[in-house]
């Protein structure tokens, strides 16, 4: 059947055009995660604490919990990470100040300098994609990952893009 045209009817996609869809999307996942997995497998790290970073870089002061929501991982997987995080100086816990029992994180300044690291390599990357594929596939692409969204985390990605705002 050869590669999908941008005449071609969406709404008769063949087994085979989202096999390679699914493919692609592996793939492309291992490229996006491969330059920090270098820079993490040097640290003992892994992709979790990545994950980790780049939330807490990207909501200075988000509680524990709201990071559970982000993540959707278990507390007790998220607290191996996070004592971790806290141990090696990368993340500070600080006591809320409305709600003592609420503790918020930030980035020490060399786990901001780690986040950097990490996150520099995959926007190059994404930036390299981004402008060999064009504007109008950019902004499909995004169509595309938002519909694959759980409904509850659309919300949550949209309330995190609308924060910048």
């Amino acid at each position: 059947m050869g590669e999908m045209q941008g005449g071609e009817n969406l709404l008769f996609l063949t087994d085979e055009q989202l096999r390679q869809g699914i493919e692609a999307m592996f793939f492309a996942y291992r490229g996006f995660t491969a330059d920090p997995d270098r820079i993490l497998a040097t640290m003992a790290y892994g992709r979790a604490h990545h994950r980790a970073l780049h939330f807490i870089a990207r909501i200075p002061g988000t509680t524990v919990n709201n990071l559970l929501a982000i993540l959707g991982v278990t507390k007790q997987s998220l607290n191996r990470v996070l004592r971790t995080l806290i141990e090696d100086g990368l993340v500070e816990s600080r006591v809320g100040t409305t709600d003592r029992r609420e503790r918020h994180l930030h980035l020490t300044e060399a786990g901001a300098a780690l986040e950097r690291r990490l996150s520099d390599a995959q926007r190059a990357r994404m930036r390299a994609a981004y402008r060999a594929a064009g504007p109008q596939a950019v902004a499909g692409f995004r169509q595309v990952l938002e519909a694959m969204m759980e409904p509850e985390l659309r919300r949550l990605y949209h309330a995190i893009r609308e924060s910048d705002t």
